[in-house]
């Protein structure tokens, strides 16, 4: 047995209702109306965000630079699901539906009302979305390639339309719609379908990146668009990688879309 590098009297307000640590690391989760979430921690650490111009099928705005994520924090290790949702909102969007299936048809103003809701009845959740460079940083899980995976994916690691596959590679299984949430393996910290399923919601204003070295970056400061993260089920694999950004208005929702909760400070 793994011994706990932290003890639940160490843990913020209590606000967790399970804990422990296995070979990804340290989790917790909360339970709210008997549906539990849990998250992953993430430790600080500097990383090289955006894609190396030999990426192929890479965009030019994918600028690499160096990032510095100063502090650790807390990652959902899945998306927020229907059952979830509907036990904070009362209603389910979603048009694939599951009790474990992603919460979709969801925009970001629909997720901030969602974390509003949960933050209001028990304040010492903090939950938020992650920043972009957080959700990449988690999303690479210390790795240089295009996919946490490796160098390519199949529908066995993500779900998406394998009928486009990244970098001409093999096909693979189209399934044309969401699949339950850790019904696909994890990366390597533990967190499942950071690669497609569904596109994900991040904090940020869509802003160009900068070439030299950020801290903790929050994007641009005003906009007309939010970051999306990931992919989902109706792209191709190019759309999947590590790298890949998504932008749109905060107020669409589209049934490939949802979001994955964070906590701050």
């Amino acid at each position: 047995m793994r011994i706990l590098s932290i003890f639940p009297d160490e843990f913020p307000e209590h606000w967790a209702s399970d804990w422990g640590e296995d070979e990804y690391g340290l989790w917790m989760g909360f339970t709210y109306k008997g549906v539990k979430q849990f998250f992953r921690w993430i430790e600080p650490g500097t990383f090289l965000m955006g894609s190396p111009t030999n990426e192929p099928e890479r965009v030019k705005y994918e600028i690499q630079h160096a990032v510095i994520i100063s502090q650790g924090f807390w990652l959902a290790d899945c998306t927020v699901t229907q059952a979830l949702w509907q036990a904070a909102m009362g209603t389910n969007p979603s048009e694939f539906k599951g009790d474990n299936y992603p919460v979709e048809q969801v925009s970001w103003h629909d997720a901030q009302s969602f974390i509003d809701k949960l933050n209001g009845l028990k304040p010492e959740l903090k939950l938020c979305l992650s920043t972009e460079a957080q959700w990449e940083y988690a999303c690479r899980a210390g790795t240089r390639t295009p996919f946490s995976f490796g160098d390519n994916i199949d529908s066995s690691q993500a779900n998406f339309d394998g009928n486009y596959p990244y970098n001409n590679s093999r096909k693979s299984e189209y399934r044309q719609q969401t699949v339950a949430v850790k019904s696909l393996p994890p990366n390597p910290w533990g967190l499942h379908e950071m690669h497609g399923n569904v596109w994900e919601w991040c904090q940020d204003w869509y802003g160009a990146y900068p070439t030299e070295t950020a801290t903790d970056p929050q994007g641009a400061d005003s906009g007309d668009s939010r970051i999306l993260r990931g992919g989902s089920w109706i792209n191709g694999g190019r759309l999947c990688r590590s790298s890949s950004r998504l932008y749109s208005a905060p107020d669409i929702a589209n049934r490939n879309v949802g979001f994955r909760l964070a906590r701050g400070d």
